[in-house]
């Protein structure tokens, strides 16, 4: 095996030891524990000094093994420059669902990371991505509206999307999950159509 082929294999190797101790920490969180590196470590058959020099805290292992579970789930398709007001309606709709499935299905693990925010352990920002979706299914608009509404948009829309949203409708509103995505799909929409009729 020569130097390169060396180096392919170390690369493939540090992967297979991520995704194992991602998909570990996974499992314990989603029986509804707070998992260490330690533990993980433990479970992933990987020894704990290797797995810290991977994740230095439990935090940063909750956090990726959220966001590595549910990554590129998401699909927005690209935008043309001629769609209507019902296209870019239709185009939030269906984000606004994607992302609801995508949380319900992985709720305990959403739950542990936002539970890791709410005590101030989490020193990450949070919710990024659902920025960056919500501005890709807008973007037909912002020919047409100033970018200050648009903004506006994308933050009042960023309520109705996510762990926060789903936890407001099952824990507060003590709705069913179907229930729910209807209620929070209307205040998408709801928000678009007032946020139009201001431009």
């Amino acid at each position: 095996m020569d130097s390169q082929e060396k180096r392919f294999e170390r690369v493939n190797q540090k992967r297979r030891t991520r995704v194992e101790l991602l998909r570990a920490a996974r499992e314990i969180i989603e029986k509804g524990g707070h998992p260490s590196v330690a533990e993980v470590a433990d479970l992933a058959g990987i020894s704990r000094a290797t797995a810290y020099r991977y994740f230095s805290t439990p935090d940063e292992i909750i956090r990726e093994a959220v966001l590595d579970g549910v990554a590129d789930v998401i699909k927005i398709p690209p935008a043309r420059n001629d769609m209507g007001d019902a296209e870019v309606g239709h185009r939030l709709d269906d984000l606004v669902s994607q992302i609801f499935k995508m949380v319900i299905d992985n709720e305990g693990v959403f739950r542990a990371l936002l539970g890791s925010s709410a005590v101030g352990q989490a020193q990450v920002r949070r919710g990024g991505r659902r920025i960056a979706w919500l501005k890709e299914a807008m973007s037909p608009l912002q020919a047409t509206m100033p970018p200050k509404n648009f903004q506006r948009l994308v933050h009042a829309l960023s309520l109705a999307v996510g762990i926060e949203a789903l936890v407001v409708m099952r824990d507060i509103c003590e709705l069913e999950p179907k229930e729910a995505e209807k209620v929070l799909r209307w205040t998408a929409k709801t928000l678009l159509a007032g946020a139009m009729a201001e431009s």
